[in-house]
């Protein structure tokens, strides 16, 4: 790696002045300032001296000053006033410029409401660029257009928070309550759709799933990808250690490419906690739509909320579906049917999708979960194309092996903002 010799260009530190929003505080332009690099190619400045209890920054590195493309190198939030930050940076280039963007004394992880991820470039780009956006109205085009189904990422931030997790009496006539309270103290990225058969495309090269109708399959969410190729070897094994031991990814997986080429380590999938946190948006119902179920089978409700075996999963409500099927069976269009309360789509049906825990029993009352030590396989959560209304629930859990790669599994893409 190279190392800079002599001061290029720092900016002093750019405010952005987030009006409107509650509870921040926009800053003068001389409030962070660039201390100084040191022999190790870290990039050292310190935030506003004020009284302001979280400072959350965004590090940015283009190889132009007029360039319109500054890539992210780091995302930090929660960081206290006063404070020396230091940030290791890339240094493979003789000409490469570095600002920092911050806002002030936010209760959530103020860069924005919506973080999009830019793939377009592709298995040979070199960064995929990151941008934020502080409120829905700001998604360019709206949240719900293709772009977001099949060139970029589009993520919504979920603000940590206490939940009641798991099984409850009133899902549907007979069930019962198991029952435990989650606290979740970091605020997480949580994908608005699942990941599309394009979008792994675009990252991993390959096109794995068994739903290939070309006119129509990149919108549809990616399936017959494993636990293992998410996260860990694209060869279909395992890396060791692995979670809950560690939160490391292979180098060549989807997600250790997303870390590398966006700079956010925080890339993975989400835990069952943070799934279903997601999931319900504030609900206690069956289904995040506020209603809960009256028929285990095949229910109106969920006709509503996601594609499911009764409403063009199966064939004539048994028959699996060709390779080629057009949308009407199958697999639906990400963003097919309702979104819930926080604006994410797909959370029943459409695919079943794998989370980081491996598949045990729930722990009881607990904060930022991992899950059990050892299980059997990885947690999947949401019900899919080819289940009753039963499976598709809110609280609904079962497993698969990490290693399997099954026409109804997919996943959702989460990214919580990592700390100096």
């Amino acid at each position: 790696m190279r190392r800079m010799q002599t001061w290029r260009w720092v900016p002093a530190a750019v405010l952005l002045a987030m009006g409107g929003m509650a509870g921040v505080t926009a800053g003068r332009a001389d409030d962070l300032r660039i201390s100084s690099w040191d022999a190790r190619s870290n990039l050292m400045f310190r935030t506003a001296d004020t009284s302001c209890a979280n400072h959350h920054y965004r590090v940015e590195c283009a190889t132009s000053l007029v360039s319109a493309a500054w890539s992210t190198v780091r995302t930090v939030g929660g960081v206290g006033a006063g404070t020396c930050v230091t940030n290791g940076v890339p240094m493979d280039t003789d000409s490469i410029f570095y600002r920092v963007v911050a806002t002030s004394n936010s209760n959530a992880f103020v860069d924005g409401a919506y973080m999009a991820v830019d793939i377009s470039g592709g298995t040979n780009a070199t960064s995929y660029p990151v941008t934020y956006y502080r409120t829905m109205a700001d998604v360019p085009g709206g949240v719900n257009i293709d772009a977001y189904k099949t060139t970029i990422i589009l993520m919504r931030l979920i603000s940590n928070g206490t939940f009641t997790m798991g099984f409850r009496s009133t899902d549907y006539p007979g069930t019962r309550n198991d029952l435990h309270q989650v606290t979740l103290t970091k605020d997480f990225y949580i994908g608005v759709f699942e990941v599309t058969q394009r979008q792994w495309e675009l990252v991993m090269g390959k096109k794995p799933s068994n739903f290939n109708n070309a006119t129509c399959y990149q919108m549809r969410p990616v399936e017959k990808v494993s636990y293992y190729e998410i996260r860990e070897n694209p060869n279909n094994s395992a890396i060791s250690p692995n979670w809950p031991a560690t939160n490391t990814v292979h180098a060549d997986s989807f997600m250790g490419k997303l870390r590398a080429k966006t700079g956010l380590t925080g890339f993975d999938l989400p835990t069952e906690s943070q799934w279903e946190y997601a999931c319900r948006a504030g609900t206690t119902t069956a289904l995040n739509s506020g209603q809960n179920l009256t028929n285990t089978s095949s229910d109106t409700r969920m006709d509503a909320v996601g594609r499911y075996r009764y409403n063009g999963g199966y064939v004539g409500g048994m028959t699996v579906p060709a390779q080629d099927c057009t949308t009407a069976n199958g697999t639906a269009v990400a963003g097919s049917y309702l979104a819930n309360a926080w604006g994410l789509y797909d959370m029943h049906g459409n695919v079943w999708e794998l989370c980081l825990d491996q598949y045990g029993n729930y722990p009881g009352t607990v904060t930022d979960p991992k899950g059990t030590a050892s299980g059997i396989g990885r947690v999947v959560r949401g019900g899919g194309w080819a289940y009753t209304s039963e499976y598709c629930r809110s609280a609904y859990r079962d497993g698969r092996d990490a290693d399997y790669r099954f026409i109804y599994n997919g996943f959702q893409a989460c990214c919580v903002p990592t700390g100096p």
